[in-house]
């Protein structure tokens, strides 16, 4: 009897536990079926996305290899052709790519991004003139061997779309924008493919058509020479399409530096549509150093966002995080055991000693806000590029001050002065540009004696330091000198 109720109650023990069991295994396998069901949905997604139905016009790019720069182009060319996708143009992406382009990038912009990636051979640039850069910019002809299609806008990957301009394919055989008030922009333009028109142009290279540039602006340029008395193009309410050359409003190649003079777009003829970055390479506002030097880094980064993400920089800047934040506390912890011997005597050795390490202690401090600048990841997002700098700076400096026992406000007060000419130029309420460099004029002249007056504290601390305490003794020496006298 006892027996049997013990093997009772067992029972009744073990019971609840294998019902809890089945019912997470239940809940497990449940859960497990949901996760493979989304990703099924994901994944149909994501190839109903990639297989796009041929359309009948297209915007294109080009993308070459051989600058110091081919990475953060390709970056900027997947942004570009995300943002056009998320504004649903109805229209193919298409990739003009030199031969030498890393198939694993023509993978992503084919697999990941949806564009059609078109592999073309670089044409010859006979031009001895050619900026370095510009190279391989005649690659864009390739635009107009795209026959399969109606039309085609040909873009740079600098542009910055605002909203979607299909309008555009309703435009003529050619037309570009004046920036320019005499040369239009091959930033972007509006072509006709024709096999006869490239042909043609091919043809003009060899024989050496006069171009003042060297590259695809001055070509193009020299190729439609009339495009200036050509009439304006406004889209026909009725869809149709246009025959001939136009003249496209300026708010389809917005340069940057318009809207840096009232600090708002304001430009009457045509939609404002598409921002341009045309100027010196490093402006480009893919870099993080663009915001808020540039206010409108921060769009492109904002669209960047939104559309590629910053997955790839992200390791990098983790990466460098720790290692700045290991220099702090490393540095630090090591303060009171630095070694320290002092000379009391005074002569020619010791004074060179104290020279050379005045030297390497201010070549320190320059390093610690220049080398930085140049560690952080160059496509990484402008507030997390610009932390990045000022936690680097901070732990280099630390090195500074802890090694040559600096005190820390001075050998910072650049570091404090950086980051509140930062607020000063991302300041929003602006009335325009013209203020906006007053005030940041004002800022720096207001800040120059703050960096004189810390640069001779550093100066002075230091010297009191080095006439207290020599870092390295003299070479040679295996006993200590009269007058030797050890501080601790």
């Amino acid at each position: 009897m006892v027996e049997t109720l013990r093997r009772e109650g067992m029972a009744w023990r073990e019971k609840p536990k294998s019902a809890f069991w089945s019912t997470f295994m239940r809940v497990f396998f449940l859960f497990l079926a949901f996760l493979a069901t989304t990703t099924a949905t994901t994944t149909a997604h994501e190839l109903s996305q990639q297989i796009r139905l041929p359309h009948k016009n297209a915007y294109a790019t080009m993308m070459y290899m051989g600058t110091p720069r081919d990475y953060e182009f390709y970056v900027a060319t997947r942004v570009l052709i995300r943002s056009l996708a998320r504004l649903h143009v109805d229209a193919d992406l298409v990739v003009i790519a030199s031969v030498d382009v890393p198939p694993r990038w023509v993978q992503a912009l084919e697999q990941e991004d949806g564009a059609k990636v078109v592999r073309v051979e670089n044409l010859n640039n006979p031009y001895k003139h050619f900026d370095k850069r510009f190279k391989l910019t005649l690659n864009k002809l390739y635009a107009w061997n795209l026959v399969d299609y109606d039309r085609v806008v040909m873009l740079d990957s600098d542009n910055l779309f605002l909203q979607n301009t299909d309008e555009l394919f309703q435009c003529g055989q050619f037309c570009a924008v004046f920036i320019n008030p005499c040369i239009f922009h091959t930033g972007l333009f509006v072509l006709k493919p024709s096999k006869e028109v490239f042909k043609d142009m091919v043809h003009e290279l060899e024989i050496g058509r006069e171009n003042p540039d060297g590259a695809d602006q001055g070509f193009i340029s020299g190729y439609f020479p009339d495009l200036l008395d050509r009439p304006m193009f406004h889209p026909p309410p009725n869809a149709t399409k246009l025959n001939g050359h136009y003249r496209l409003p300026l708010g389809y190649q917005m340069d940057a530096t318009y809207y840096y003079l009232r600090l708002r777009w304001n430009v009457p003829c045509g939609p404002n549509s598409v921002i341009t970055f045309p100027g010196a390479p490093w402006l480009k506002p893919w870099y993080w150093w663009s915001y808020p030097v540039f206010p409108l880094g921060i769009s492109w980064h904002n669209t960047r966002l939104q559309t590629l993400g910053y997955g790839a920089e992200m390791p990098m800047v983790l990466i460098q995080t720790v290692i700045y934040l290991g220099i702090i506390t490393v540095t630090r912890l090591a303060r009171p055991n630095i070694p320290k011997l002092c000379y009391r005597r005074i002569d020619r050795s010791v004074s060179l000693i104290q020279a050379g390490l005045k030297l390497v202690a201010i070549w320190s401090i320059l390093a610690a806000y220049i080398v930085p600048f140049f560690l952080v990841p160059t496509t990484v997002h402008t507030l997390l590029g610009w932390s990045l700098y000022l936690i680097g700076t901070f732990a280099l400096s630390s090195i500074a001050i802890n090694s040559f026992f600096l005190p820390m406000l001075p050998v910072l007060s650049p570091l404090l002065l950086i980051f509140g000419s930062l607020l000063v130029m991302a300041f929003p309420w602006y009335s325009n540009g013209i203020v906006r460099g007053l005030a940041i004029f004002g800022y720096a002249f207001c800040s120059s004696p703050i960096v004189w007056v810390s640069f001779v504290k550093i100066m002075a601390c230091l010297q009191v330091s080095l006439e207290r305490e020599a870092f390295f003794p003299r070479l040679g020496e295996s006993t200590p000198p009269p007058g030797f006298n050890k501080l601790y």
